[in-house]
């Protein structure tokens, strides 16, 4: 009897707490606090300081106030609404992608959204690589390369534990990494000797508006996109869009803000060595690390459910161990020389997607969704995926002409073309929509 019975356990399958293939029941959700201290320790991200720091070379005090309030108001709404999405289906965006594109156009947002995620953890896992060999004065790319790896295996360690594993580092690197903030904000208004001093500070580089709105989004552009990820873990969809605005329009745009005071003032974005310079090696490494760990936590997830989602496997463990071993390669190669191409690009080509989501769920679906396991999924839906491709040829062209703001134009023409093209599709009788079966469960 107790034979038979071990042998059933041992059969049955792994299923992760987490849900990466399923709604996420009301059982499990979780408290504003701990959700926006997930959220905010996912955009307290030092190397987007770096990207405050571009743009504090290219532009004047009061113009980049403006761009950082623009930019991070379109990236704060658009996750915030990718948040409350998520909330009310209990679904990752990947499952979403699903609904709109169908099971084989669901892949492209697996692999876009996965990919770029990875490619963030190769960044910020050279970043940590600096860090502890220039903090502890480690001369040669040996030791470069083993704080990569070891760094790398460690953080990835909690995202396997969760969101609640994610909440616990998040509340210890939060109030350390805004005291960071508020530390790099004197010094550089000690160094420039004055606000006013600082306003006076004539820009060294060029940029456009569009442009520099561009890469405030692509800073988290893919990320943002998967905020519901955790979003799909609040009790209802108010808490979630709360937790995003918190996270993306005040968290990021303060991290932008610092960068950004930065460059302006003392020409780098390079905190590693700007916070050795002053002779506080201990409080960099500690704070530093800290920081990255909250969003190599996030990051690691996000690319674990979409390997769920693109394999069909509902662990989302092997996922992020394997994303975790590229990010690691690509890292020690030196992918961080890509950095502002690959921000111009997510700040392009991802938002579309999320607003093709939001089109189809408000515009089209009405808020309403039946279940996962009442509906059999097309391979395709074409619709949608015309509405994107407009969306991403909105957002490119716009780029390229200095015509608007890129990413704003990719989600806004998403959002609106694909509820036409579906309602067009419909009046033509061309079927685009997956079957429902009879008496099927929605939730909304």
């Amino acid at each position: 009897m107790s034979k038979s019975k071990s042998t059933a356990q041992t059969s049955e399958p792994v299923v992760d707490k987490d849900y990466p293939l399923d709604h996420v029941p009301l059982s499990a959700r979780q408290s504003l606090l701990s959700l926006s201290c997930v959220l905010i320790g996912f955009t307290f991200f030092t190397p987007t300081m770096a990207s405050g720091a571009m743009l504090g070379r290219a532009f004047p005090f009061d113009q980049l106030c403006l761009v950082i309030i623009v930019g991070s108001l379109v990236l704060g709404l658009y996750v915030s609404i990718m948040c409350y999405i998520s909330a009310r289906t209990g679904l990752t965006a990947v499952l979403q992608s699903r609904y709109t594109f169908g099971t084989a156009g669901a892949k492209w947002a697996d692999i876009i959204l996965g990919a770029t995620q990875v490619f963030w953890y190769g960044i910020t896992a050279e970043y940590m690589g600096d860090l502890f060999a220039k903090g502890l004065g480690l001369n040669g790319s040996g030791w470069k390369i083993f704080f990569i790896v070891f760094w790398g295996v460690v953080m990835g360690i909690t995202a396997i534990y969760g969101v609640k594993a994610m909440s616990i580092v998040s509340y210890v690197a939060i109030p350390s990494m805004g005291a960071l903030m508020v530390l790099v904000l004197i010094m550089a208004i000690r160094e420039a000797g004055s606000l006013e001093a600082i306003r006076a500070i004539v820009p060294t580089e060029e940029m456009t508006f569009a442009s520099a709105v561009t890469v405030i989004v692509g800073t988290f552009a893919s990320g943002g996109t998967q905020a519901g990820n955790w979003g799909r873990f609040a009790k209802n969809g108010k808490h979630a869009f709360v937790a995003g605005l918190l996270g993306f329009l005040i968290g990021n745009g303060v991290m932008i803000f610092s960068g950004m005071m930065g460059g302006l003032v003392f020409g780098t974005g390079d905190l590693i060595e700007l916070m050795l310079s002053i002779g506080i090696t201990f409080w960099a490494i500690l704070i530093l690390t800290l920081n990255i760990w909250t969003t190599n936590n996030a990051t690691a997830y996000a690319f674990g459910v979409a390997g769920s989602e693109l394999f069909g496997k509902n662990n989302k463990n092997p996922y992020i161990i394997g994303g975790i071993i590229i990010a690691l390669v690509i890292s020690i190669v030196g992918i961080v020389n890509y950095f502002m191409p690959l921000l111009n690009l997510l700040g392009t080509f991802v938002p579309p997607l999320g607003g093709a989501i939001i089109g189809d769920y408000f515009f089209y679906a009405k808020g309403r969704i039946p279940k996962l396991q009442y509906v059999q999924f097309r391979a395709i839906r074409v619709a949608p995926l015309i509405g994107y491709l407009l969306g991403c040829a909105a957002a490119y062209f716009g780029g390229v002409f200095n015509v608007g703001l890129p990413a704003l134009q990719g989600i806004a023409v998403s959002a609106v073309a694909v509820p036409v093209i579906c309602t067009i599709f419909r009046k033509l009788g061309i079927q685009d929509e997956h079957q429902v079966a009879p008496g099927a469960e929605y939730v909304s």
